[in-house]
């Protein structure tokens, strides 16, 4: 992609993902991920409805009337992006590519995160660790990222997302929020590894998927390509019994991811490519 395509397509990404952040996710994501705590910041006359526990004693007999402390939230987050780039992520039969679907959701989180002072951070991974942005704030950060996200080009094809969730943990020091960010497609048991992330970090997974992974359509015989593996294989669509074979696989599929999670007790929501990723967002924003 030419420098003048990719300034357009990371400009195209800014307008329309930060329409949505200032219009809607901005305020739900503040309220969704709160603070480390509350820190001390004035005091103020008393009011009635007041907490009288917040009076503050020393400043209310200095001035014969009530005072009352204010306190606010230590507002300061980090958001980390665990954002899977193997060669599966390019699939797309719709409107967009798992990838682009990726690319959008990641732009309006950090614009998100932006917009409440938040420092960003992305690990870009595939079965290695592909590339690292430490944590930072402001816009032109935030473009950086979505620069990368348009432009990067991986050296891995396969998935590991265990190896992605250990490299967090090991790198990010502090608590942060994470968010996961791929169809979940791998053969690796990322089951500890998740738990052990959820213990240190506040993990949200986003189960990016294709329609046509989740039901086949009846267009006849097709040729079908592993994108991280390379295997090659003909189905019959037209065969009944064969999409009712990946309906059957994709159920099971689904139906672990939700076990997997639960267990590491990390909130999840399923989105497809072809779908409005404004929606299941909200709806787990408002779930916490």
């Amino acid at each position: 992609m030419d420098t003048s395509e990719l300034l357009r397509r990371v400009r195209s990404i800014e307008i329309k993902t930060k329409a949505i952040t200032n219009n809607i996710f901005a305020g739900e994501y503040h309220s969704a991920f709160k603070g480390r705590g509350m820190s001390f910041a004035e005091v103020r006359e008393y009011q009635p409805g007041d907490d009288i526990r917040d009076i503050d004693w020393n400043v209310t007999a200095r001035m014969n009337r009530p005072y009352v402390k204010v306190f606010e939230e230590e507002r300061e987050l980090t958001l980390m992006l665990l954002i899977d780039l193997s060669a599966s992520q390019n699939f797309g039969t719709h409107q967009r590519t798992q990838r682009e679907l990726a690319t959008e959701i990641a732009a309006t989180l950090a614009f998100s995160a932006m917009k409440n002072n938040d420092k960003i951070g992305v690990i870009f991974f595939t079965d290695r660790i592909e590339k690292f942005i430490p944590p930072q704030k402001g816009r032109k950060h935030v473009l950086y990222i979505i620069r990368e996200l348009l432009d990067f080009k991986p050296q891995g094809n396969r998935t590991n997302v265990g190896m992605a969730l250990e490299y967090l943990v090991k790198i990010m020091t502090k608590r942060s929020i994470a968010f996961v960010l791929s169809d979940f497609l791998t053969t690796d048991d990322y089951s500890r590894p998740l738990m052990v992330a959820a213990r240190k970090h506040d993990v949200v997974a986003l189960h990016l998927y294709d329609q046509c992974m989740a039901s086949l359509p009846d267009i006849g015989l097709i040729k079908v390509t592993d994108a991280e593996t390379g295997h090659e294989q003909y189905l019959d669509t037209s065969s009944k019994a064969t999409r009712q074979h990946q309906q059957k696989w994709w159920q099971a599929h689904n139906e672990e991811l939700a076990t997997r999670f639960s267990k590491s007790k990390v909130d999840y929501t399923s989105i497809a490519t072809d779908a409005d990723y404004v929606r299941p967002l909200m709806n787990l924003f408002a779930q916490r």
